[in-house]
């Protein structure tokens, strides 16, 4: 099957003074995350990476990148590209924050393979949506994320939540849940050494 991983790095790292989180070294090496992400997803996949979001701090990843669409709505609109693009490619999209430094490609490989006939799987810890570890079949989460968006409605979660029984929850054992966790702010980095 073929896959479109998208890494989003739109961010502002407002709680990073605008360092670019997934450029941080990842824990297990020293690569930068964004480019670890993206090797997890050649390497185990065989996706096509694409950056989410315009930021030249990434520039150097030597990776295509997507501008926001609709701009102005944060990931949403990173959301809205990355289907786009899934959707002229005719393949399913993966979507994966920039600043997920443990997740593996065991887990990376299961969310692709997972339910496979689902609009959406994405894991669900204590009732709340991942949207940005996470697979979408973009005919069917396109429309759901424009009507989001003209509800104005701009969490990226809101497309998982609207699509009710359409959107499967990917389980997630004791060892694989704290691998989603991520760099928010640089406490999270210092936590992790």
């Amino acid at each position: 099957m073929t896959l479109l991983a998208g890494i989003f790095v739109g961010g502002k790292a407002t709680r990073f003074a605008g360092m670019a989180k997934g450029l941080l070294p990842a824990p297990d090496g020293g690569q930068p995350i964004a480019a670890r992400l993206a090797r997890l997803c050649r390497d185990g996949l065989g996706a096509d990476v694409v950056l989410v979001g315009r930021a030249t701090s990434y520039e150097g990843l030597g990776l295509p990148s997507l501008d926001d669409l609709p701009p102005g709505v944060g990931p949403l609109g990173g959301l809205g590209a990355l289907l786009g693009e899934a959707g002229r490619r005719g393949c399913p999209a993966i979507a994966l924050a920039c600043d997920l430094p443990y997740v593996t490609t065991a887990m990376v490989t299961r969310l692709a393979n997972f339910a496979l006939r689902a609009a959406a799987v994405a894991p669900r810890p204590s009732g709340i949506w991942q949207p940005l570890f996470a697979r979408y079949d973009p005919t069917a989460c396109l429309p759901v994320l424009r009507a989001a968006v003209a509800e104005r409605r701009f969490q990226a979660r809101a497309i998982l939540e609207k699509l009710g029984d359409d959107a499967v929850p990917l389980p997630l054992d004791a060892v694989e849940e704290p691998l989603l966790f991520d760099w928010d702010c640089p406490e999270d980095v210092t936590r992790a050494r």
